[in-house]
């Protein structure tokens, strides 16, 4: 027993020698967050660190201003640009937004009710499943959204991304696309209802409608316009319902449910008519 607690006691210091050694043979890196040269924006007059990246040796160095350790930031009224690490702070918020704008500032909200609204008519529970109907809203909403993200990437990303816009150009230039899809599929109604509400006043123009009024106004106008091909599409599978139900009552058959008949009459019918295509190329005509 004192020969294995000998050769335990023997192997544990020959393990912490060996990370003493590497410890040891490991040369001091110092890792900063913005490179040898810090990428800093500006003079050095004008900035609000004076003192380098990483010379802090206290905590109270460290909560001064004029130290920074990881993360600089310099903001000036004209003067460079905006710090690698926050453009890519900004970038990730964009992205994690970017399912709201993809489904509240596009046709993507008149395209999925629509399509679910099929489904519900023909009473074919989950078919298609609703992987298929969003894939399909999606494809649809790129393929109507199509000329206006061209126009916000030639306008807004091309010429930021060549340094001939500032930011709160490339914002604003961004959003004309937008906004002119949005002014089109927007009833007045909706706009003066809103207007009204934040007590402001309209021209009639676009560029007289805030961005915080159209957005909602258009998200409205979608709903309603939505709702309204729904009942349209509902209308002939709803005569197939009475017709079935009246057929049964009169062969005394009040217990068979009249779904279960007539949901092949329904598919029966969207078939022959080419439902599918009748629907999407009519929806897609709606935004023109």
């Amino acid at each position: 027993m004192k020969k294995i607690f000998a050769v335990k006691r023997i192997s544990k210091i020959i393990c912490l020698l060996l990370m003493v050694g590497i410890f040891c043979i490991i040369p001091d890196i110092e890792v900063k967050a913005t490179g040898i040269d810090y990428n800093l924006t500006g003079e050095t007059q004008d900035r609000t660190n004076i003192e380098e990246p990483g010379s802090a040796e206290s905590a109270e160095e460290l909560g001064e201003l004029n130290i920074a350790n990881h993360l600089t930031v310099t903001y000036t009224d004209d003067n460079g640009q905006v710090n690698g690490t926050l453009r890519i702070l900004i970038t990730l918020t964009l992205i994690s937004l970017a399912p709201t704008l993809l489904i509240m500032l596009t046709s993507f909200t008149r395209i999925i009710i629509v399509l679910h609204f099929t489904r519900a008519a023909l009473n074919t529970q989950t078919a298609p499943p609703n992987q298929v109907l969003v894939g399909l809203a999606l494809f649809l909403t790129f393929f109507v959204m199509k000329p206006y993200m061209t126009e916000i990437y030639e306008q807004a990303v091309v010429p930021f991304e060549a340094g001939e816009i500032s930011q709160e150009e490339f914002l604003e230039e961004g959003m004309k696309p937008l906004r002119n899809f949005m002014y089109k599929q927007t009833q007045t109604e909706d706009v003066r209802v809103f207007l009204e509400i934040s007590g402001e006043e309209w021209d009639g123009t676009l560029e007289g409608i805030p961005t915080s009024v159209l957005i909602p106004s258009f998200i409205i106008s979608e709903l309603r316009q939505a709702f309204i091909i729904g009942f349209i599409i509902y209308i002939p599978f709803i005569v197939i319902d009475m017709v079935v139900s009246s057929v049964l009552m009169s062969m005394g058959m009040m217990m068979l449910p009249p779904t279960t008949i007539s949901m092949p009459f329904k598919i029966l019918l969207f078939v022959l008519a080419d439902g599918w295509n009748l629907i999407i190329v009519n929806l897609i005509q709606t935004f023109n």
